[in-house]
């Protein structure tokens, strides 16, 4: 089923995309988030943490994080705007995270299938029916195909949600044309990037750096990289190819690093085991930033053809770094405007022909960095964590009006 462009029909409009702090009247609306949040390793916990923290940037009001947890852990709550853990499977855990939620003007609720109990996270849906609050949700993924059970939830989620939060373009063109959702309450709000802008050409006599980066596992395309880095180094044979990121904590509780070591062994006998560096110490906010700044490309191979979403494609975008990815929907909709190159998906011979016109064209490199760079603003954290506020602090607003 083709998918067909929807007018773009907001139910609250958007601030502009502006980083400073919001002059609100007090008192203001408070704010309670719902997510897998860390020390839980993934790109859910990773966003909720840095909206968090970009929305106490922009305004100091209190924030309230009901940590989604497959299991209560008493380590999890050291953080002092964890208020709540929501266990899956404990209809205690579920009350109690629905008494937070009350005492909130706005829940904020991250989205994705496998983060909550029961079926295809259904028990977010038991969440929302025992809260009276208002509720943003924003979504991670939308699926292309997703199940009978997997429809149905997300269309309760929209229904039972004043506004549903989108970051890019195509996640919200797929979601009406393949959902059942009201169009007038869906916006565009784009993940988050840290603050990271420079770019340079990588210096003459030292090897160029391709770079990348995210939790290690099955379909992040790492084969086809390694195949296509075979081709590439005899044009470049003194470049780096980084790949940085801890083994995914379920392919690591499942078979140890037996993945990493399979990458390992693929690049050793594809003859470019010299030219592969495994990265997989933790990484803090700064020390990513520097990893990423010392890069020449960044490279996502990614073999999913439905990604909507991508945090390190925007942070890639964010830093002024040229990209290559495969061709899926995130990639084409932001690389569009000129900020790097969408090859084929399997695709080793077209993956190293376009890492070799970056590397060897620099006026290319600068080309991208610019359009880059146009790019940026609006995704920068403190610019989204103000649109966060703003439409959470309108939402309450109209609650109020009709109260």
């Amino acid at each position: 089923m083709g998918e067909q462009r929807v007018p773009a029909r907001p139910i609250l409009a958007l601030p502009p995309a502006a980083p400073t702090r919001l002059a609100l009247a007090r008192p203001v609306p408070t704010i309670a988030v719902v997510s897998t949040y860390p020390p839980t390793q993934c790109g859910l916990a990773t966003y909720a943490k840095a909206l968090v923290d970009a929305m106490r940037s922009v305004d100091d009001r209190p924030y309230q994080v009901i940590d989604a947890v497959e299991a209560p852990d008493r380590r999890r709550g050291h953080r002092s705007e964890v208020r709540q853990q929501l266990v899956a499977g404990n209809r205690a855990s579920l009350l109690a995270a629905a008494d937070v939620l009350d005492r909130a003007d706005v829940a904020i609720v991250q989205h994705e299938y496998g983060i909550f109990g029961g079926p295809d996270g259904d028990e977010v849906l038991e969440l929302l029916d025992a809260t009276r609050t208002r509720v943003m949700t924003v979504l991670h993924t939308v699926a292309v195909s997703p199940t009978p059970r997997q429809r149905s939830i997300l269309e309760a989620l929209a229904a039972r949600s004043d506004v549903v939060v989108t970051m890019s373009d195509a996640a919200r063109q797929r979601l009406l044309a393949r959902f059942a959702v009201d169009a007038s309450r869906v916006c565009v709000i784009p993940h988050g990037a840290h603050e990271n802008r420079t770019f340079g050409p990588w210096r003459m006599g030292e090897p160029p750096t391709i770079l990348t980066w995210g939790l290690l596992g099955p379909g992040k395309g790492i084969e086809t990289a390694i195949d296509a880095l075979a081709e590439l180094s005899t044009l470049i044979p003194a470049l780096r190819y980084v790949i940085a990121g801890e083994t995914h904590p379920k392919v690591r509780a499942a078979s140890g690093e037996a993945y990493r070591e399979a990458l390992r062994a693929r690049a050793d006998a594809a003859g470019v085991g010299h030219l592969v560096e495994f990265d997989a110490a933790y990484r803090d906010v700064a020390s990513l930033k520097a990893l990423v700044r010392d890069a020449d490309v960044v490279l996502l191979p990614y073999e999913s053809r439905e990604q909507v979403t991508s945090g390190v494609l925007v942070e890639a975008v964010a830093s002024g770094k040229p990209v290559v990815a495969t061709a899926f929907p995130h990639a084409v909709e932001l690389l569009s405007a000129g900020a790097g190159l969408v090859v084929p998906h399997g695709d080793p011979p077209a993956m190293a022909t376009a890492l070799t016109r970056i590397l060897t064209d620099p006026a290319l490199a600068r080309r991208m960095a610019a359009a880059s760079a146009l790019l940026a603003a609006p995704m920068l954290w403190p610019a989204v964590g103000a649109r966060f506020l703003a439409l959470a602090d309108a939402v309450a607003a109209q609650a109020s009006a009709v109260a």
